[in-house]
This record gives structure tokens, C-alpha cells and sequence, in this order.
């Protein structure tokens, strides 16, 4: 059974980074997606960053040049640098694994930014 764990979250200051961390176990071998997620209250969730099996990344306009997601070459572990955080970037932030098309998510990490 395949399960993700977030961690990384926390709070921090307007101008400060975080690097989440998306820990994979279980059966991974033919994973070919891994996406990073974010929810904040009262909106939408939408895609961070995201990076194929080719290890090809995009990123979201919002983030773009303040994140970066990486991986190990095992996908046991995903990576979200966060760089520049604002206000807005506060939100439930969740990784998205897909293996033969089958998507599984983990529980998410809390990311506040604040002064």
C-alpha cells in the first residue's frame, strides 16, 4: 500500500523558505508524477509544482522562481524548496503521487506565513 508523509510545514515569516519533504513507501516503483498541492481557506486546491518521470518540472505562476521541487532518483522522497514566502502562500500545502494512473495523496503539511 502506498502512503505519502508530509512534513516541513510550519509558520514563518513574510521573506523566509521552507523545504517541505514528501517521505513515499510502499510499492513505487512505476511512479511517474509527483505533484505538489496547496489548499488555503476558502479556495480552491492548486498545483504547486510538479515534476514527471523524466524529472521535467513546472511550476505555477505564483511560485515560479521561488519554488523549487526536486526528488530523489528513487521518488522515495519529493522536495519543495520554498523561497520569498508571503501571505499568500499560506495554505495546507499536500503531495500528490501517480503510479499506472492511480493518484494517492498524503494528509498535507500546514504552511503559515505570517509576522
Amino acid at each position: 500500500q502506498v502512503q505519502l508523509v508530509e512534513s516541513g510545514g510550519g509558520l514563518v515569516q513574510p521573506g523566509g523558505s521552507l523545504r517541505l519533504s514528501c517521505a513515499a513507501s510502499g510499492s513505487i516503483s512505476r511512479a511517474t508524477f509527483m505533484g505538489w498541492y496547496r489548499q488555503a481557506p476558502g479556495k480552491q486546491r492548486e498545483v504547486v509544482a510538479s515534476i514527471l518521470f523524466e524529472s521535467i518540472t513546472r511550476y505555477a505562476d505564483s511560485v515560479k522562481g521561488r519554488f523549487t521541487i526536486s526528488r530523489d532518483s528513487a521518488w522515495r522522497t519529493v522536495y519543495l524548496q520554498m523561497t520569498s514566502l508571503t501571505a499568500e502562500d499560506t495554505a495546507i500545502y499536500s503531495c500528490l503521487l501517480r503510479i499506472d494512473g492511480m493518484d494517492y495523496w498524503g494528509r498535507g503539511t500546514q504552511v503559515t506565513v505570517s509576522s
